[in-house]
């Protein structure tokens, strides 16, 4: 009887070294192929847990930022300089996320990130003053930087075919971990005997439970992403392809005008959802709406990103230009804040409805920086300077915003500012929209 003809991997072998390897391996490939789908769904479990801990140490204190100001005699400037604080922390902490994944690995950072956040929610509420509160914040806030800027980078890495729909499951998992905890921040506090403070600290336990996703994945810091098998052709023979993006020369990333586009984009989209998430229940007690209301309205503005989230960066991705979604985002976002300013109390819903839409463009700005790079290192560039830039932009919103409410009184001119921050966001995203790459015009 003939024997097999050897793969291509042991022709070069003797025919009896052949059937050996033949015969060892096929079990060996049976348990890596069980082994990389085990692994992809610990990946895919870290991303969703993870990104459920990317806005309630936000939202949370929105929902009870009157008690927070009262009990650590807080004036409306330092309230909105509390505001601030994320976009700052966003900024300084997010330019470092891209070396230390390098040092480290994307899956180690992350885990760190999700136990920062752990930490820092913990402490906050129980420490004394506000130097104290906004420093265990900065901890908590770091740890959400640092995963802000890497969830694109593993959506590309693991899933480079699916970029929309995993960028959308992120999103929407995002999403809901926003609205929750302005829905539920309020009476869960009620249910805690009315401590603002158990009600704050409670949801360190889920940043804890995002960690334990991550931990088996540290040892995979060098190794290829399970939905990959490894490269062999390269500069190197057997180099993979990681090892090659690791020698790749970073790019210029500041000669691209995509990219400085995305980055006032994401920016300015910044400004007005932290806006949004620190004072939206304000205004809407200010204007006579009771505070559980005001929670369930924040709630429903941030529930709505759930199922857009994850619609958005689906349609985004089979779109060559995603300018169109742009500017629906931005109409009803003029509506929403022209409504605000008009009637809060009379529409309260309706305009909690089109902020919502409006504030999915997160989710379109995440699925355009996955689209308008074309390797892993230029996701990761593109993602750190748009995130970093970006928010450094953000930080004077917030703050402008606490300092204009308290000197005028009302909610006017905060708002007239809101709406004006809308037209700059539209134009800029309609042409970090268009269908190129950073690495192209980084070369040029």
């Amino acid at each position: 009887m003939m024997e097999p003809m050897p793969s291509e991997e042991t022709r070069t072998t003797t025919p009896t070294a052949g059937r050996a390897q033949v015969a060892t391996t096929a079990p060996r490939e049976v348990r890596g192929t069980s082994t990389r789908a085990w692994t992809v769904r610990l990946v895919v479990a870290g991303i969703v847990l993870s990104a459920l801990n990317l806005r309630p140490a936000i939202t949370s204190l929105g929902a009870l930022l009157e008690e927070v100001r009262t009990a650590l005699g807080m004036s409306g400037g330092v309230a909105g300089l509390l505001t601030s604080v994320p976009p700052l922390c966003f900024a300084v902490f997010g330019v470092m996320a891209p070396r230390l994944a390098r040092r480290f690995g994307p899956a180690a950072v992350v885990c760190a990130g999700m136990v920062a956040i752990a930490a820092g929610l913990a402490v906050r509420p129980y420490v004394g003053g506000t130097p104290a509160f906004l420093a265990a914040s900065a901890l908590a806030l770091a740890g959400i930087a640092v995963s802000n800027v890497l969830m694109p980078v593993i959506v590309k890495r693991w899933f480079p075919d699916r970029i929309g729909s995993m960028t959308g499951l992120y999103s929407m998992a995002l999403a809901l971990g926003t609205s929750s905890a302005a829905a539920v921040t309020v009476p869960l506090t009620g249910a805690l005997g009315h401590n603002w403070r158990s009600g704050l600290s409670v949801w360190a336990l889920l940043a804890a439970v995002a960690v334990l996703p991550w931990l088996p994945l540290l040892r995979e810091r060098g190794a290829e992403p399970a939905a990959q098998p490894p490269a062999r052709t390269g500069s190197v023979r057997g180099e993979t392809a990681p090892a090659r993006e690791a020698r790749a020369p970073a790019l210029r990333i500041t000669r691209s005008r995509t990219a400085w586009a995305l980055a006032v984009f994401f920016g300015l989209q910044a400004t007005l959802a932290y806006i949004t998430m620190g004072w939206m229940a304000q205004i809407f007690r200010d204007a006579g709406v009771s505070a559980g209301t005001a929670g369930l309205l924040l709630a429903f503005t941030m529930v709505l990103g759930v199922p857009l989230a994850f619609v958005i960066p689906r349609l985004a991705a089979r779109l060559p230009h995603q300018g169109p979604i742009v500017l629906v985002l931005g109409v009803c976002g003029l509506v929403g804040y022209a409504g605000l300013y008009l009637a809060p109390a009379a529409g309260a819903w309706a305009w909690a409805l089109l902020l919502g839409v409006a504030n999915c463009a997160f989710p379109l700005a995440l699925t355009m920086v996955g689209m308008r790079a074309r390797t892993g290192p230029g996701v990761a560039q593109l993602s750190a300077f748009a995130q970093s830039t970006g928010y450094l932009i953000s930080i004077p919103g917030p703050l402008l915003v606490g300092v204009l409410y308290q000197n005028s009184g009302g909610w006017g001119m905060p708002l007239t500012l809101m709406a004006g921050l809308l037209v700059p966001q539209t134009v800029v995203g309609y042409l970090a929209g268009r269908d190129r790459t950073v690495e192209d015009e980084a070369a040029r």
